[in-house]
């Protein structure tokens, strides 16, 4: 078969499904382009073409339209994907951004940057990197580190070994992350005559691998000798699709559970056996059983620092650890255990392996004190308050208190993450979708877009603060152009309120935090005369702005309600605090200073970081 270089390849991409439980999906559900001269004769060429087979969708910003197919993979626990191709230049390296946060968070995503000519015959071209030591670099091998799989496709014949290792590696669990395929120009729109073996349908089973038997018994050994087991649930239960094998051995055995960012909603909130959040941003409950722990069972997490409280968590002189992971690099780390499987397998085995442990009726009943009394200082936080500005927290409250079950909030960057894993209450595994793994400011309203391409049936709350609003809106267009409604929670506190309390707390007292006009001693002046909402309604997005506490419970309701996407404003007091988790994070406080608060700070750092330990 005749085609180009960038036909072959949308053709191929629309016959690509997975397959799991016997459940077969297609893989690529669309490709976001943006068209420049790079990709247009030969991508823009192809996906007009054969649009009825591989759909294409118009993006606004480049790294956006990759935080847009992170967001959709995340909801499809890995098993569909998008596609993201670009002009060459500034649009291929404006994604990538998008690809690191898609290879920090393993979730798939491929990316076809436009490239300069493989003949070489007009060097250099327009937006081409000259580098005087390889007339074979491009701006293009910037993504290689945060790639999990790149290759650059010079000759046609290239593309079919290119194109099943990039498959390859998009539905391997334990692989996958962004996929990039550089495409010279010249090359996209050249013909070759293609063996229809190409073109056929292909299914990739995404595979359950099982623990290995004497692995599995040292486990349940492990857990059956501990006193005060705790399970940390991370990303994999969900994308395993574990929660209720995990559900089925927290109640019968009684090990308490935990949770990290990803895997926030593994149990519901209000499950017995559920402490909630832990680590640096968890709760006093969590963090208590965590620190007295003698053996941790980790299932799909990575332990980020964030979840370890920069190893000063696990506390207990013989705290040891029992590592669930289908990534083997994930399992063998803290020294732990490596139990190299699907989380869903696993705890099946586990389970059955722990026939008849249950841990002591003191030790439940110690969980489940600790976790109402977390609970109670939720309740009075999330409540509505007497302040002139809504806190942080009442906004949390209130968009919990209207959205449904099964709804989905959507966050990434700022204060807002590590009050949302603190204080929302998840009812749902797939109801609670924080990007925390690269925390990227402006993740929010793209990764919403794609969260509810992938889950229409949802309604999707994004809650953004100004910070990160201002640093990539432009989605809101895509998706009012798309019909794709989103509820749009913009908090607006004027600066960057998570930095803003780092600052103080390393003896920096905000400095460079708040947006402020300039005044002769600095930026200090009176807040930036900005007007967001107007910004959202110019972007072609409904607008509420609330005031109140009610205002704002009738503007969700509202915005609910609405089939069009609708952005509810409202203003917060930036220095209002949440509980507290009692754990710690490791940020460093400057050694010598002359400024009395950096000082305090730094005795506060020597003392806090006499508790980091080595689990080896």
């Amino acid at each position: 078969m005749r085609l180009t270089v960038a036909q072959a390849l949308v053709r191929f991409l629309s016959v690509q499904y997975s397959e799991r439980d016997g459940v077969e999906r297609r893989f690529f559900a669309g490709c976001f382009g943006i068209f420049g001269h790079g990709n247009v004769a030969g991508m823009g060429q192809a996906l007009l073409e054969h649009g009825d087979e591989l759909p294409y969708l118009m993006a606004r910003n480049e790294q956006a339209m990759v935080h847009a197919a992170a967001g959709f993979a995340r909801m499809s626990d890995r098993l569909s994907a998008l596609a993201c191709t670009t002009s060459i230049g500034p649009g291929a390296t404006n994604m990538v951004t998008g690809a690191a946060l898609a290879t920090v968070n393993r979730l798939p995503v491929l990316l076809l940057p436009g490239d300069v000519f493989a003949t070489r015959v007009a060097n250099p071209v327009l937006q081409e990197l000259e580098d005087t030591g390889s007339l074979d670099v491009s701006v293009n091998d910037c993504f290689r580190p945060v790639s999990r799989y790149w290759d650059r496709i010079n000759r046609a014949e290239q593309l079919p070994g290119a194109l099943l290792a990039a498959m390859r590696v998009l539905t391997d669990p334990a692989e996958t992350g962004a996929v990039t395929l550089a495409l010279p120009q010249d090359v996209q729109a050249e013909a070759f005559d293609w063996p229809e073996e190409l073109f056929a349908r292909r299914v990739w089973r995404v595979g359950r691998p099982v623990p290995e038997p004497a692995v599995l018994r040292e486990a349940a050994a492990m857990v059956r000798s501990a006193e005060r087991p705790l399970i940390v649930a991370g990303g994999g239960v969900i994308y395993s699709g574990a929660t209720e094998q995990l559900r089925a051995l927290a109640e019968r055995t009684g090990i308490p559970v935990a949770e990290t960012q990803a895997g926030k909603g593994a149990l519901a909130w209000d499950h017995p056996s559920s402490v909630g959040a832990v680590g640096a941003t968890g709760t006093t409950a969590a963090n208590a059983l965590a620190r007295r722990a003698d053996v941790v069972v980790g299932i799909g997490t990575r332990y980020s620092d964030f979840t370890t409280a920069s190893h000063s968590l696990f506390a207990h002189p013989g705290v040891r650890f029992v590592n669930i992971n289908v990534a083997r690099a994930d399992a063998v780390k803290l020294g732990g255990l490596s139990v190299v499987a699907d989380a869903r397998e696993a705890i099946r085995a586990l389970d059955e392996a722990l026939d008849g442990y249950g841990v002591p009726q003191a030790y439940r009943d110690d969980a489940r004190a600790l976790t109402a009394e977390w609970n109670t200082k939720v309740d009075l936080a999330c409540a509505p308050q007497d302040g002139e500005r809504l806190t942080q927290a009442e906004v949390i409250g209130a968009v919990s208190e209207i959205s449904g079950p099964r709804d989905v909030v959507v966050c990434a960057a700022g204060s807002m993450p590590g009050d949302l894993h603190k204080l929302w209450r998840a009812r749902d595994p797939k109801g609670y979708h924080v990007e925390y793994g690269y925390s990227c400011m402006g993740y929010e309203i793209a990764g919403g877009l794609g969260v509810k391409m992938a889950a229409p049936d949802r309604e999707v709350f994004v809650m953004v603060g100004d910070g990160s609003y201002l640093m990539m809106a432009q989605e809101l267009t895509t998706a009012v152009a798309e019909g794709i409604k989103l509820v749009v929670v913009l908090v607006q506190n004027h600066g960057y309120a998570s930095i803003g309390n780092l600052s103080e707390s390393v003896g920096a007292q905000r400095f460079g935090t708040r947006h402020r006009l300039r005044t002769p001693t600095g930026l200090d002046g009176a807040p930036i005369p900005v007007d967001l909402a107007a910004n959202a309604a110019s972007l072609g997005a409904d607008v509420i702005r609330a005031a109140t506490a009610t205002d704002l419970r009738d503007a969700l309701q509202q915005a609910r309600k609405s089939p069009r996407t609708t952005v509810v404003h409202i203003e917060t007091d930036p220095l209002a605090s949440t509980p507290g988790s009692a754990a710690w994070w490791d940020v460093p406080v400057a050694e010598v200073s002359a400024l009395d608060s950096t000082r305090e700070a730094r005795a506060r750092y020597e003392r806090d970081k006499r508790t980091r330990r080595h689990h080896l």
